[in-house]
C-alpha cells in the first residue's frame, strides 16, 4: 500500500470514516501557509511563526492520567500518576474521534530517539496545523524516502479546543492528558499548550526505555572539542537549554536524552527554549535560532504592525517558549550517539539563596541530590504557579514525567556514574546574597565560567572547603568569578538571616528524603544534610 492507503486504513481502524479529510506530513512551508490561512498565528518580522495557547500557557500536571489495567503492574501510582479506568479512557477516545471527524486533520509522522536502535515512530493527529510544525521542530521528521515504510508505534489524538464532561470519564476537569501504555496511545484535549505533546512522549519513553536498559533523563547534553560529553539535569527554568547552548561546545540536545550501553543519545530533534527576557549577548545561539523562518514562538507579545517581538514582556505569561530544529544551532552534534559523560551538572534555581553556586558531589551525594531533585519552580511553567518561585522537590529532576518509581532511575544513574567515573556537580542558578526578593539572581556569565572551569578540569585540580549546612565541598576559587562569590554565606550581609534560611532548607531536604530511608543504603541518606548546624 502507498502512504495514503496506510493512513486511510489506520484512521478507519481508529473509528474515523472513509471520507475523513486530512493533510499528511506537510512541510514547514505548507504548514505555515495553513497556519496563516486558518488564523492560527502570525509571522514575526524575521519569519518565525507566533502563536498563542489561550488559557493554558503551561502544563496541567493535575490533569494527567494513565490508564489502569491489570496488565501494567509496575507503575508509580500517586499524585503524579493518577489512574483513569478503561471505561473512562474509552469514553474520552470515542468523544475525541467524534469531535475530530468533522474537522480537517493535520497528521504528522515523526521519530523519537536519535539512536535507531531505540527509536519509536510517533503519529500526531491534530485539529490544528501549528502543532504539526511543533512536532517537526521538536522531534525527528521522517525523510521523504522513508514515509512509505514508517510505522506508527505511538499515536497522539490531539484536540486542544475540545471540551468534555469530566464526570463521564471520572476526571477532575475538561482538560486531560491520558497515556494508554499497552497500545501506546496518547489523548490530549482541552489544552492548547504544545508542551503537553512533548512531555507526554517523554513520559512514555520514561516507561519504555528502562525495560531495554536505557536510562531516560530530563537533561540537556553537549560535547567538547575532545569528545567529552556533559549532561545538565534540571527542571524547567533552571538553565538546561541556556547552559548547554554555547559556541565552544556542540549541542546534542536541550532537554531529553537516553544513556545506553553505547553512550548518550537525544530523544528529540529540536529545542524548546524559554524566551522570557531573551538577550542576544547572553544567549546568542538561541537568539539566532528564534529569529528565522521555521521557528515557532508561543505566547510572546508581538507588535501587530511591525511584527517585532517583545521578549521582555510577561504580559501573557512568564513561560514564553520557542520551538526550533536542532539544525538551527550552528554547532549542533550530528552523530546519532555520543560518548559516556565525563561531567554531570545538577541545576537548581535556589530561591532561598543559600546553596553554593557550584559544589562537587561524591557518588553517594549524587544519588541523594538526584532523588531529592530540589529547585524552585519559576512562574508560568505550570498553571496556577503564581508570580513567586515555589520550592519543590521533584524526584530525579523529572517527577511529573516518571511512570516508574524514582529508585528505578536513581539506580540506573548510580551504576552508570560508578562505571564511567563521572564527575558530578551541584550548580545553583538561582539567587545569591539573599533569598528571592532580597538577593540577586546569579549572573549568567559567572555560572558559565564555573561550568567551563569544571569541564576543563580546573576546579577539580584546585582546593575545596567544606560547606557547613549541606555537607558539600566548595571550590576556593574559579577563573572569571569574583572572590567570595563561591561561598554563599559570605555574599549575605545578614549572616543570621542566612543561617535561618539555610536551616529551613536543610529541614525540607531531610523531610523529603524520609520517603526513601527504607529503600536506599544509609550511606546515601547520610550523604545529604543531616541537621541544621
Amino acid at each position: 500500500m502507498n502512504p495514503q492507503q496506510i493512513i486511510n486504513s489506520d484512521l478507519i481502524s481508529l473509528g474515523f470514516s472513509k471520507t475523513q479529510k486530512y493533510h499528511y506530513c506537510l512541510s514547514p512551508a505548507e504548514l505555515s501557509e495553513f497556519i496563516i490561512r486558518n488564523q492560527e498565528g502570525l509571522f514575526s518580522i524575521d519569519g518565525a511563526l507566533v502563536v498563542k495557547t489561550g488559557q493554558h500557557t503551561g502544563r496541567s500536571p493535575n490533569d494527567k492520567y494513565i490508564v489502569q489495567t491489570e496488565t501494567v503492574k509496575d507503575l508509580w501510582w500517586g499524585k503524579i500518576n493518577q489512574p483513569i479506568s478503561t471505561e473512562g479512557y474509552q469514553y474520552l477516545q470515542r468523544t475525541m474521534i467524534d469531535h475530530l471527524k468533522g474537522k480537517v486533520l493535520f497528521i504528522q509522522d515523526v521519530y523519537v530517539g536519535q539512536d535507531a536502535a531505540h527509536r519509536l515512530g510517533v503519529r500526531l493527529i491534530s485539529s490544528q496545523a501549528w502543532y504539526g510544525l511543533f512536532c517537526r521542530d521538536l522531534f525527528i521528521p521522517v525523510p521523504d524516502d522513508k514515509i512509505s515504510s514508517f510505522k506508527a508505534d505511538v499515536t497522539i489524538l490531539h484536540a486542544p479546543e475540545m471540551q468534555v464532561e469530566p464526570e463521564k470519564a471520572g476526571i477532575r476537569s475538561a482538560t486531560f492528558i491520558v497515556l494508554e501504555l499497552i497500545n501506546k496511545m496518547i489523548l490530549i484535549g482541552g489544552t492548547a499548550y504544545a508542551g503537553e505533546i512533548k512531555k507526554s512522549v517523554f513520559s512514555l519513553m520514561n516507561y519504555l526505555m528502562p525495560k531495554v536498559n536505557v536510562f531516560p533523563m530530563h537533561c540537556s547534553a553537549n560535547v567538547g572539542a575532545r569528545g567529552d560529553v556533559a549532561l545538565f539535569f534540571g527542571l524547567s527554568g533552571t538553565g538546561k537549554t541556556t547552559l548547554s547552548s554555547t559556541p565552544d561546545r556542540r549541542l546534542i540536545g536541550d532537554d531529553e536524552h537516553g544513556w545506553s550501553e553505547t553512550g548518550i543519545f537525544n530523544f528529540e530533534g529540536g529545542c524548546y527554549a524559554k524566551t522570557i527576557r531573551l538577550r542576544a549577548d547572553l544567549e546568542p545561539l538561541i537568539w539566532q535560532a528564534v529569529h528565522r523562518f521555521g521557528a515557532l514562538i508561543e505566547n510572546v507579545v508581538i507588535d501587530p504592525h511591525t511584527r517585532e517581538i517583545d521578549f521582555d514582556s510577561d504580559q501573557i505569561t512568564e513561560n514564553t517558549r520557542a520551538a526550533y530544529p536542532l539544525t538551527f544551532i550552528d554547532n549542533h552534534y550530528m552523530e546519532p550517539v555520543a560518548g559516556h559523560p565525563e561531567n554531570i551538572f545538577f541545576l537548581t534555581a535556589d530561591a532561598f539563596g543559600v546553596l553554593p553556586p557550584i559544589a562537587r558531589l561524591t557518588a553517594e551525594q549524587a544519588m541523594y541530590y538526584f532523588l531529592a531533585g530540589y529547585t524552585s519552580k519559576l512562574a508560568g511553567t505550570e498553571v496556577n504557579l503564581g508570580s513567586q518561585p515555589q520550592t519543590t522537590f521533584s524526584s530525579c529532576f523529572a517527577a511529573p514525567f516518571l511512570p516508574l518509581h524514582p529508585m528505578v532511575y536513581a539506580s540506573m544513574l548510580g551504576s552508570r556514574i560508578k562505571q564511567h567515573h563521572t564527575n558530578i556537580w551541584l550548580v545553583n542558578t538561582g539567587w545569591s546574597g539573599g533569598m528571592y526578593g532580597v538577593g540577586k539572581r546569579i549572573h549568567l556569565p559567572y555560572t558559565r565560567a564555573m561550568i567551563k572551569a569544571a569541564l576543563e578540569g580546573q576546579l577539580a585540580k584546585g582546593d575545596f572547603i567544606p560547606e557547613p549546612f549541606f555537607n558539600l565541598e566548595i571550590p576556593t576559587g574559579c577563573p572569571d568569578v569574583p572572590d567570595g562569590m563561591l561561598d554563599p554565606q559570605s555574599t549575605w550581609q545578614d549572616k543570621t538571616a542566612y543561617r535561618q534560611q539555610a536551616g529551613i532548607l536543610v529541614t525540607k531536604f531531610i523531610e523529603t528524603m524520609e520517603q526513601y530511608r527504607d529503600q536506599v543504603p544509609p550511606a546515601i541518606i547520610n550523604a545529604g544534610p543531616v541537621s541544621a548546624k
